[in-house]
């Protein structure tokens, strides 16, 4: 059976240099990178060879990356760290209302702790409004959080714009941005987009799960929330993981080559993709298109069958996809991020997200498209009205 998975934004499948990387790591050198013997170094260079291929790309300096276990934790190092450290300048934070689960139950438990949080609401296309923002930041405004990319609609937000204007209205507010699904797909510079903190996930870009990092600009007041044995200057305590942190470096080092020809496939298999979606009766995208949009990310809306039921037939014929966000998808909620857009009551619950990366071929597109003409109209003649 033909197998196709559009299930990206989930997590990516691992690169085969990664993996060679990984194992040579794990099976010889395998030493602590805090160890002072020669085992210890041969790991230690793991990590400073890692720090140099991240800080390249992103502009920064080495000593401003920060090794966490993934997106979650860089979130909430940045949240929680970044309140606690500046809580005597102001207890106000800004997010938005389509934030990832790390974002906005981190900011309901700094509510819990006393900080008042803001959110800001989104248009129908899942984008924020600078002048919302404007009007939102006081002096006592700490941290404003604003993700990229969103995970589920592919909605960008103007970050470059947006740190521009935080930092023209209060530049103590430190700007924190997660990037776990724009990394890799658009190049972001921290100094010149006036973002102090940036959370990344290795397992989005061909790395490994388990791992990510967190920018913190040198001048940024955070506190660890981590404690113990003080590595990574005290910032985060416990062995780092050498492998993990060597595999995402060694998938940051090829996405960053040749990016634009992959990104534009992906907005080339993206279009080609929504434009069979739209010839099926009943079926509705969310968010902008194109360009606009993110190249890997589409949310489609299927009239009368209920996501769970679409994406086990599709499963059924080889096609793997989410319904909404990974992160969320085997609990019985409604997302957070359609209810903000506006997506009407019957659409809620009958939303899948499909998600490529490079891998993506035309031929499973197109494979992909056809099932979709097969499965749906069969579906609907079983369902109840």
């Amino acid at each position: 059976m033909t197998e196709v998975y559009l299930d990206n934004s989930a997590t990516t499948r691992c690169l085969p240099s990664v993996a060679t990387l990984m194992t040579k790591i794990m099976c010889e050198d395998y030493g602590n990178p805090s160890s002072m013997h020669r085992k210890g170094m041969e790991a230690e260079k793991y990590i400073k060879w890692s720090k140099e291929i991240i800080a390249r790309n992103l502009k920064v300096q080495e000593k401003e990356i920060l090794f966490t276990s993934g997106g979650t934790e860089s979130d909430n190092i940045a949240l929680i760290g970044g309140a606690m450290a500046n809580a005597r300048a102001g207890r106000h934070i800004i997010t938005t209302r389509i934030e990832h689960p790390a974002v906005l139950q981190t900011c309901a438990y700094l509510e819990e702790q006393g900080f008042e949080v803001t959110y800001l609401p989104v248009d129908k296309n899942g984008v924020i409004r600078l002048a919302d923002l404007e009007k939102a930041i006081t002096r006592n405004t700490i941290i404003v959080s604003i993700m990229h990319v969103n995970n589920e609609i592919g909605s960008i937000q103007p970050i470059a714009e947006a740190g521009k204007l935080i930092k023209h209205i209060n530049p103590n507010t430190l700007f924190h941005v997660d990037a776990v699904q724009g990394f890799g797909k658009f190049k972001i510079y921290p100094k010149r987009m006036n973002i102090d903190m940036l959370s990344v996930s290795a397992h989005k870009i061909h790395g490994p799960k388990g791992v990510g990092f967190l920018y913190i600009n040198e001048k940024a007041k955070v506190r660890p929330i981590i404690f113990g044995g003080g590595q990574q200057k005290g910032m985060r305590s416990g062995t780092e993981n050498v492998p993990a942190i060597a595999g995402m470096a060694q998938a940051v080092d090829e996405i960053y080559t040749d990016m634009e020809q992959k990104v534009a496939h992906l907005y080339e298999i993206k279009e080609r993709f929504i434009n069979g979606v739209r010839k099926i009766d009943g079926t509705k995208i969310n968010g902008l298109t194109g360009l606009e949009s993110a190249p890997h990310v589409v949310s489609v809306s299927i009239q009368g069958i209920r996501s769970e039921v679409m994406l086990h037939a599709l499963e059924d014929r080889g096609i793997y996809v989410s319904a909404g966000s990974a992160c969320a998808s085997n609990k019985p909620q409604v997302s957070a991020t359609l209810k903000a857009i506006g997506v009407e009551k019957q659409y809620l619950d009958s939303t899948l997200r499909f998600s490529f990366s490079s891998f993506t071929t035309v031929e499973e597109i197109d494979y992909t498209i056809s099932q979709m003409y097969d499965i749906i109209p069969m579906l609907r003649r079983y369902t109840r009205h």
